[in-house]
């Protein structure tokens, strides 16, 4: 299971949120996803730790918790859904 952390500060780095969820067990990986022009933090992440109880237990004790001035939202990470980029195009549109 992989964790999303949203509404998460720019200023937050994978050694912070490494930190954060060591509370709760081991962490295997964080991703910061960054914007591909910009190169800035898009403000959410993913952490994935040893064990899903681990990743339970802070979920339930991050999810709305203040953190670095934001309120967190924190849950399980939704599949990726392969091929299904929206390249605002719509073929269906006749355009």
């Amino acid at each position: 299971m992989t964790i999303y952390i949203g509404n998460l500060s720019y200023r937050a780095t994978e050694e912070d949120l490494k930190a954060v969820f060591a509370e709760y067990g081991t962490v295997k990986r964080v991703v910061l996803p960054t914007d591909r022009e910009t190169g800035r933090m898009r403000g959410f992440a993913f952490v994935e730790m040893m064990e899903d109880a681990q990743e339970d237990a802070a979920i339930g004790e991050l999810d709305g918790a203040e953190w670095m001035g934001r309120a967190l939202r924190v849950n399980k990470a939704k599949p990726k859904e392969e091929g299904n980029r929206d390249s605002g195009f719509n073929r269906n549109s006749g355009y």
